[in-house]
């Protein structure tokens, strides 16, 4: 089939590319979301009593993204210390160059995407996956079950660091506001700088997707390895719904049944995402595995146009960003401020159709620089 040859031949997993252009197709909408239905507002838990259903879904759809991306991350980095058919090699130094790139990347070109000026420097998801792997160049020397295991400690255990806090200005509030608990790390001066995405848990995530990267070894066949994803994503969930289900561990807020079952489901999805629970994790890494072993079995023109956008995602990343601002500020510059202090869409599905209309317009230059990075032999090119 032609997409297993281009595979066979770009030595990439086809299936880990396709979902993870479905995870930047949603995060477009999230994002879409962001800019212009910003007047409506979203918390973290979402206060389900505040926000309609079909928002509430729209923002649960878009919880995927960051765990599934740092997932993948970690499966790619294991992919990329044991190539196919050659010898394995170290990734230490890839890993710490890449995450120092993304790191750069988010305290600029990203940073500046999101308002068009600097004011706040706000350490978001980039960031966070660019620590990440700067942490996984030095563990992934270690003993696979070692990071294995470290990353499981991290992922099961962080909800129980929930109680432990410290104030601005006192000693470990710097470190801790970065690992577990977000926050202004500077709130006066001319540049503030916020960690938004508190990096302990992604951490483990994505020590958890090296220590999965065997099951794509030469070693596992397909059908063996779509076993293991089935089973592994089944038991994610089963876990879920005892864990959830009994209010027993991994979220700090209890679900409680509500008077209509639709409100029910929102508030047992109702997961926190900053830093993310266990349950939050246990929910999207379990999909993730069921995606990606249903993915490896599927083919279509549909699956191909997803596999474009994952081929190519941080230079997605940045793009979908940038257009996003133009669009905003000639949407402003045209119709004015009609939302509060914003420009927004009236109804969401006004977003959805947005987004859409968006997908089609960025596929074409995506797939060119998707091309273009595969024909490259540029190592900067390579990072996009």
């Amino acid at each position: 089939m032609e997409r297993q040859k281009q595979t066979s031949k770009t030595s990439r997993v086809s299936s880990i590319d396709i979902l993870r252009g479905l995870v930047m197709m949603i995060m477009l909408l999230d994002h879409v979301r962001e800019r212009f239905f910003y007047h409506i507002p979203i918390s973290d838990p979402i206060d389900i009593e505040q926000t309609s259903a079909s928002l509430f879904f729209t923002r649960i759809l878009a919880h995927l993204c960051a765990p599934v991306f740092v997932f993948l991350t970690g499966l790619s980095a294991w992919l990329y210390a044991n190539p196919k058919g050659k010898a394995p090699r170290s990734a230490s130094s890839f890993l710490f160059k890449r995450g120092l790139f993304l790191v750069l990347l988010e305290v600029t070109v990203i940073n500046l995407s999101w308002f068009g000026y600097y004011q706040t420097l706000y350490l978001q998801v980039i960031w966070a996956i660019g620590l990440s792997m700067i942490s996984l160049s030095v563990l992934c020397k270690l003993n696979r079950f070692w990071i294995g295991g470290i990353g499981a400690l991290i992922v099961f255990g962080h909800n129980t660091l929930v109680p432990i806090s410290f104030e601005a200005g006192e000693w470990g509030y710097t470190l801790w506001t970065i690992l577990h608990d977000r926050g202004y790390l500077i709130s006066d001066g001319a540049l503030k700088i916020k960690a938004s995405y508190p990096v302990l848990p992604w951490i483990g995530v994505i020590l958890l997707g090296y220590f999965a990267g065997p099951l794509y070894s030469s070693k596992i066949s397909a059908s063996k390895r779509n076993k293991l994803l089935i089973g592994l994503g089944l038991g994610l969930l089963s876990l879920l719904l005892i864990l959830r289900g009994f209010n027993l561990y991994g979220e700090t807020l209890p679900w409680e049944p509500q008077e209509t079952l639709i409100k029910s489901v929102m508030s047992f999805l109702n997961f926190t995402k900053y830093p993310p629970s266990l349950d939050y994790l246990l929910l999207t890494i379990g999909i993730a595995c069921l995606l990606l072993s249903w993915f490896e079995q599927t083919e279509s023109k549909w699956t191909e146009n997803l596999r474009i956008f994952g081929a190519a995602p941080m230079f997605f990343y940045i793009l979908h960003l940038y257009v996003l601002l133009i669009l905003y500020k000639i949407f402003v510059a045209v119709y004015g401020i009609q939302q509060g202090e914003y420009f927004g869409f009236d109804a969401l599905w006004q977003i959805w159709l947005f987004t859409v209309i968006l997908l089609v317009v960025l596929y074409y230059p995506t797939k060119w620089f998707s091309i273009y990075k595969r024909q490259s032999s540029s190592k900067l090119i390579k990072y996009f």
